[in-house]
């Protein structure tokens, strides 16, 4: 999800950042091919052009994924040349395709191919939002040479030709044959030697033990786990030269596999659950880790993801900095990052939460729709993890066209949900981001609609707020904001129209950090459309009017 804490705008990080190669390959050799001269489908232009592809199209032939290849779709094709793929024999010490088991085959094609139309126009952070047909995420980046800057897949293949279009989707030629990520977290880990001591911490705590598991379902929900690792040099900084220095400064129980021993929290506090690439970091302030209750915050600054950096009583407390280049190393159950300096469990206020509800991640993964001006997509109950509600209809992601009345909302989208009522759609409840222990007031805003119902309920945990709110009710304009406020409303977006409203429903006090349950259930028959905009959790002694939320944009506005 999308959820910011007072953040700069993740733009800044994704053009300053990762992707320098959007603005300077031009200057490389890279090439471009805009469209091919007939409307041939995947297999039939590599078939077309054996010269270069050959190989490609026979691990489609032997896999049988040539002939889905060339039917009716949108994909994207990460395509290695014939020399890619003879240095990959090469490496495997084959002189055949058919000597390659062939079960390894079709997780290798299916690595390279993603069931969307992704230009490389559209990279805007290291992880590429759709999924791999094979299920692994694919990870771009900038690299730099005497030739000029390209665009990497994976830190290791070239793009050398892009954008080519074809008559089912868009190819990506690679000099490079992408591999499937075949290592565990632990495994990953313990083959670094940079990071033998911290695997040693690991094994020590019982976390290796742990990391090293399959992916296991629970509800559909993966086991996925993320971690922060330190390398030998980063612990050597801080004073620790082997286990036993860590062990005498942290293992306070002289216990390390007792959960409650500071050097298993210690370890569990760089570990969080699900996959958490650096794009995701970026917009995600609060992480859970499997230190009970305990959570990391994220903070952009300039071209750095920072880990707890903070202002307490106007002292700033620095940050540590997430080590970019080693990190998004995916593997069969995680993903692995680095960090450059050791840090700390530390005590964590109230602070604000700004949920926005359309950005749900199973949207966010529609590249082709996902805050595209004038683009909508329609998900069932069964396809959103964090979505639940009563009644059969789906509801729907929508994006605004730059001209529409509409476009006003925060990033310019919202979520739409025809007939907000009893016998279609009603009792929506989302799982909310992080939130960390404190009292609360909570705040929701909608883009108004005269056949929305005019009384909605809102429960958090399954606790009724005290206040409704009326979604045929324009946004007011006039009153003095402060006064405004006083009364349960404001103006939540800048610049602001009376088509959205924002009211106050009630304070809660969250009694535990970490994700819980807002409900909203209608009380009044709707005709119309329902579309929802923001929800945010503020801590009471914070200001809430300011910051308000960038109209149409995905930036905070400051009084």
């Amino acid at each position: 999800m999308k959820n910011i804490f007072k953040l700069p705008s993740v733009l800044r990080f994704v053009c300053v950042t990762l992707f320098a190669a959007v603005v300077l390959f031009n200057c490389s050799e890279e090439k471009f091919k805009e469209s091919t001269d007939e409307t041939l489908n995947i297999t039939e232009f590599l078939r077309a052009n054996t010269e270069d592809y050959s190989l490609f199209l026979e691990i489609l032939d032997i896999t049988d994924y040539a002939s889905f290849m060339n039917t009716y779709g949108t994909y994207t094709l990460f395509l290695p040349t014939n020399e890619a793929v003879e240095a990959y024999m090469a490496d495997l010490g084959v002189s055949s395709l058919a000597s390659i088991p062939l079960k390894d085959l079709q997780e290798l094609a299916k690595l390279h191919i993603l069931e969307q139309k992704i230009e490389t126009t559209t990279f805007t952070d290291g992880k590429i939002a759709t999924p791999s047909m094979q299920g692994q995420f694919l990870i771009t980046g900038a690299v730099n040479s005497a030739d000029g800057s390209s665009i990497t897949v994976n830190k290791s293949a070239k793009i050398s030709t892009s954008n080519i279009e074809v008559g089912n989707g868009i190819i990506h030629e690679i000099d490079k044959v992408l591999l499937v990520a075949t290592k565990t977290v632990a495994e990953t880990i313990e083959s670094d030697p940079s990071l033998s001591l911290f695997t040693e911490a690991l094994k020590a705590t019982g976390w290796f033990e742990e990391l090293d598991r399959p992916i296991t379902y629970v509800d559909s929900v993966p086991s996925y786990l993320s971690v922060i690792a330190q390398t030998n040099a980063v612990f050597e900084e801080a004073g620790f030269n082997n286990l036993d220095d860590l062990k005498a400064r942290y293992s306070h129980l002289d216990d390390p596999m007792n959960p409650e021993d500071s050097l298993n929290l210690f370890v569990a506090y760089r570990i969080s659950p699900g996959l958490n690439y650096l794009a995701d970091l970026a917009v995600t302030p609060a992480l859970l880790t499997k230190a009970p209750l305990e959570v990391i915050s994220i903070k952009l600054a300039a071209d750095s993801l920072l880990i707890n950096e903070e202002t307490f009583n106007g002292i700033l407390e620095k940050g540590v900095q997430i080590d970019r280049d080693p990190s998004d190393e995916t593997a069969t159950n995680g993903v692995v990052h680095q960090v450059k300096a050791n840090y700390f469990i530390k005590k964590r206020l109230p602070a604000p939460v700004y949920f926005d509800l359309a950005d749900q991640p199973e949207f966010r993964q529609l590249s082709s729709v996902f805050r595209v001006p004038g683009m909508s997509a329609s998900l069932s109950n069964a396809e959103l993890a964090d979505v639940t509600w009563e009644g059969s209809p789906s509801v729907t992601y929508v994006c605004n066209s730059l001209g529409s009345s509409s476009r006003p909302g925060w990033h310019g989208d919202f979520l739409d949900i025809l007939r907000l009522r009893d016998g279609y759609i009603n009792n929506i409840e989302f799982t909310t981001p992080v939130i960390i222990k404190g009292q609360y007031k909570v705040w929701v805003s909608w883009r108004q609609n005269s056949r929305a119902p005019n009384a909605v309920r809102t429960y958090f945990n399954d606790t009724q707020l005290a206040r409704t709110f009326n979604m045929q009710e324009y946004g007011d304009s006039g009153t003095p904001e402060r006064v405004l406020e006083s009364q349960g409303y404001k103006r939540h977006i800048s610049p602001f129209t009376s088509r959205y409203n924002c009211r106050l429903v009630g304070v809660i006090n969250v009694e535990t950090t970490g994700r819980h349950k807002i409900m909203f259930q209608s009380l009044a028959y709707a005709g119309g459309n329902s579309w929802l905009d923001v929800v945010e959790f503020r801590p009471v002694d914070m200001d809430q009017l300011y910051p308000k939320f960038e109209a149409g944009g995905d930036g905070l506005i400051y009084e």
